[in-house]
């Protein structure tokens, strides 16, 4: 990652049915976006081609599939991953201890992200799955356990960056989806906040998806997104 870079700070999630449709959204908008995140939808509609479109873009790619099984299903699938040569792929803290030390025995040259709490999530949603205490609270325990094991890239809520980055250090790498500029609609995320707010809390990379992939001109807002993240990054 080049810091300096506004590009390599955002990720555009490909939250699209269809490979066409993904290789468009790759065309309009890979000028000013460092990696292109493909998630549950995408991937289980066309599987690893969904990573070979975008190489085939000269970008990097983000695979967001959230593993969360037992720890050697963890490590075999990691390892499977990581031979696709993608950059970033994510897990659940949740997934528990042996899980995630098995998934980062089998990384190769992929950056393992643990998620913490998902930002549909708040309070009262917590606590209907039996996690005490704010999203903040929930992130910090989640994160301190993937830490230990030897993880060092966090996907979390905007809103839980400045604890995180207190608690854990430089090193660790941080992830914010729910990124929204000023004056967006909010969706279905609980926890969102704009670019500028997000680089400000100590976020290392801004997952985007909705604000740039349902956009008229989904390049122009692309390049938007990009001119706040550098402007904050100046800052």
């Amino acid at each position: 990652m080049d810091d300096d870079d506004p590009r390599s700070h955002i990720a555009l999630a490909l939250d699209v049915p269809d490979l066409a449709s993904a290789r468009a959204l790759i065309e309009q908008t890979r000028e000013h976006v460092g990696a292109f995140k493909v998630g549950l939808e995408l991937y289980t509609a066309v599987g690893p081609a969904a990573v070979d479109a975008v190489h085939d873009a000269g970008a990097s790619c983000f695979l967001d599939l959230k593993l969360h099984d037992i720890p050697a299903t963890m490590g075999r699938t990691v390892a499977r991953a990581a031979s696709m040569g993608v950059a970033y792929l994510t897990v659940h803290c949740a997934a528990g201890r042996e899980s995630l030390h098995q998934a980062c025995m089998h990384t190769g040259g992929t950056r393992l992200l643990a998620v913490t709490v998902l930002t549909s999530l708040d309070a009262p949603a917590l606590r209907a799955i039996g996690l005490a205490g704010e999203p903040r609270e929930a992130a910090d325990r989640l994160a301190s356990l993937a830490w230990h094991v030897g993880l060092r890239g966090f996907v979390t809520s905007a809103h839980e960056c400045a604890s995180l980055r207190a608690n854990l250090g430089k090193e660790a790498f941080l992830v914010t989806p729910g990124i929204r500029p000023a004056g967006a609609e909010v969706g279905d995320q609980k926890r969102v906040m704009t670019p500028a707010d997000a680089i400000a809390a100590g976020a290392d990379l801004l997952v985007l998806g909705r604000p740039i992939r349902d956009a008229a001109e989904p390049g122009r807002a692309a390049a938007e997104i990009e001119r706040q993240v550098g402007l904050a990054l100046s800052q």
